[in-house]
């Protein structure tokens, strides 16, 4: 698994952006928010149940995240097609901010490592990436277990410090002096 100070995959998918008529989707590629942060998080399969909840989690703090100058981007192997239907029928993904990347081949699965060998599926992987398309931040799951994205807006805000955090530091304590 691609981790920490790795350099993210170079991508190129067609993701689901919006429910209106000939507005549903968009191709995204690693180079679509250049000078961003950006938030890659990776849910097995649509149609599921822990997994609308981690994304409606995410779309919650959509605006956090943007403040922040972080692009939120989900992720599975299904299809632009089941990513519409999914948003279509659940009503907690209907008004998503950010793009469903759909990694139907399974590459960027593959290159970042996080494809689960018995299920074919993404593990439940989520990385944070700098400007420079570094890896800053990884944090997987079991399946069986939510993430939280609270957690991961908490670890951005420390790694946006560029100094030492101690355990628990929220935006706008005191970091650690050396």
């Amino acid at each position: 698994m691609l981790t920490i100070g790795e350099k993210f995959p170079s991508f190129s998918v067609t993701a689901t952006v919006d429910l209106a008529h000939g507005k549903e989707f968009k191709d995204i590629t690693d180079e679509s928010y250049p000078g961003k942060w950006k938030l890659y998080f990776f849910w097995p399969k649509d149609f599921t149940f822990v997994c609308p909840t981690e994304i409606a989690g995410f779309a919650a703090l959509n605006t956090e995240f943007d403040q922040r100058d972080c692009q939120i981007l989900g992720c599975s192997i299904d299809s632009e097609y089941v990513h519409l239907a999914w948003r279509s029928q659940h009503p907690d993904l209907r008004e998503l901010p950010f793009p469903m990347l759909s990694d139907l081949k399974r590459n960027l699965c593959e290159q970042l490592g996080i494809l689960d060998l018995n299920g074919g599926v993404a593990q439940r992987a989520t990385f944070l990436v700098d400007p420079e398309d570094v890896i800053r931040f990884v944090y997987v799951t079991d399946g069986s277990v939510g993430r939280s994205p609270q957690e991961v807006l908490r670890v951005l805000d420390a790694l946006q410090t560029d100094e030492l955090c101690p355990c628990n530091w929220k935006k706008g304590e005191v970091t650690l002096q050396v």
